[in-house]
């Protein structure tokens, strides 16, 4: 065999192990708590999140132990908001028993301080509450299930029928559904409550929201709510973004309005209709998305609405909720022109025909699902959004094999971008 063709062997032989090893996907990883939170996360008067954190998509999944009994949460922001509300229900806790409250409600506080603790007698139920929206979310990032636009209707009107089938009626919260179902309960005084408290009044917590209910029925006048001081807290809950829209807002009101912001975008009646009845979205996370996208106004933006309606969990509205926001806090110092379509990831195409894909997750690891999801995405940001640069940024942080494999197909990768 003639030098050179040797040597050509050889060099195949020896790149070959190379690129086998660069392809080779990365497997599930469990983190320790402490990598990921400061220690007043990982640990707190109310609460102890447990060391072992799995990470087997693009969010890490959090156990929590509090005084209110378990909790899960499957994201940092997810976190954030759970934390935020043991400490709320802490200081709740502490006005039911406070002179104030005693001499103005009488034995009906006797109610909250029981609402309130009810879950430690029955810790089995807070954890299915809250862990109910709990879902795996990241097989996904490309194009949107091919659904007919009323799919989620047809769904809903075929469980009622065959619960009558069964001789069963559908409860009210099975009529209302979606967005109607997250405001039941929440009158003008709980939501004064959930501000005083600085957490969400529409919360998916049920221990919270049965705190926040029975202090609003107590309180109906909402006058208890003026003479009680509580700690003003630093929001870090989903309500930070929409300000005081949830707290001072009735629900009829705030929700014309979305519906308001979401016609302006251009979104179909019966987008608006799917998202109204989607199982993941409550009334504070729908305002959010509305806000968020009104704010951009985009080419894409009315397509993103159906796309949103697809969340069937808490988790996967919220994705959809925090891709809307990120992309918001960036087209005001870096304008966007448009989204790419019938895409479950945020692509923007700005002034300068860059393609920017902007990920609101936890850790990207270089997976199947992953490598595929930016396949699609480099392809289809080149043809239809006709980008001359790709951009990726995430909060997330990346594996050192999915920022190689990202970057060997042409992506500027931009880590750990603030959430907010």
């Amino acid at each position: 065999m003639p030098a050179s063709s040797r040597s050509a062997v050889t060099l195949i032989s020896t790149l070959a192990p190379v690129l086998v090893l660069a392809a080779a996907y990365d497997a599930p990883r469990t983190f320790q708590a402490a990598e990921l939170l400061t220690p007043a996360q990982v640990r707190g008067p109310h609460h102890t999140v447990a060391s072992a954190v799995k990470s087997e998509g693009y969010f890490h999944e959090f156990d929590i132990t509090t005084d209110y009994g378990p909790l899960q949460a499957e994201g940092r922001s997810m976190l954030a908001t759970r934390l935020q509300e043991v400490g709320a229900l802490a200081e709740l806790d502490k006005v039911s028993k406070s002179e104030v409250f005693l001499k103005s409600a009488g034995n009906s506080v006797l109610n909250v301080g029981k609402g309130a603790a009810s879950a430690v007698k029955d810790p089995g139920a807070t954890a299915k509450g809250v862990a109910g929206g709990v879902k795996r979310f990241g097989t996904n990032l490309g194009r949107k299930a091919k659904r007919a636009a009323d799919d989620a209707v047809d769904s809903a009107k075929k469980d009622d029928e065959q619960k009558k089938d069964a001789g069963a009626q559908p409860s009210t919260a099975d009529k209302a559904g979606g967005v109607a179902q997250s405001a039941l309960g929440v009158n003008a005084s709980a939501r004064k409550w959930a501000q005083k408290v600085g957490v969400d009044p529409y919360t998916t917590n049920p221990v919270l929201k049965k705190a926040l209910t029975d202090l609003g029925q107590i309180d109906a006048a909402g006058s208890l709510a003026a003479k009680v001081a509580v700690p003003i807290p630093k929001v870090v809950s989903s309500t930070a973004t929409v300000g005081n829209l949830v707290w001072s807002q009735d629900p009829e009101a705030l929700l014309k309005g979305n519906e308001q912001k979401l016609r302006e975008l251009g979104a179909k009646p019966e987008a608006i209709k799917k998202l109204y009845k989607s199982e993941g979205f409550s009334l504070s996370l729908h305002t959010r998305l509305a806000t968020a996208l009104r704010a951009v106004n985009v080419p894409g933006c009315a397509d993103y609405v159906e796309t949103a309606a697809e969340a069937d969990t808490e988790r996967e509205a919220l994705f959809f909720v925090e891709s809307a926001e990120m992309l918001a806090r960036f087209h005001k110092t870096d304008p966007v022109t448009a989204l790419l379509s019938d895409s479950r990831a945020v692509v923007a195409k700005t002034k300068d025909a860059r393609a920017v894909v902007l990920l609101p997750v936890d850790w990207v690891a270089w997976t199947q699902p992953y490598d595929k999801a930016l396949a699609e995405v480099t392809q289809r940001s080149k043809t239809e959004l006709k980008a001359t640069g790709l951009e990726l940024r995430t909060t997330a942080t990346f594996s050192p094999a999915a920022k190689q494999e990202t970057a060997a197909r042409g992506w500027k990768v931009v880590e750990k971008v603030p959430a907010s």
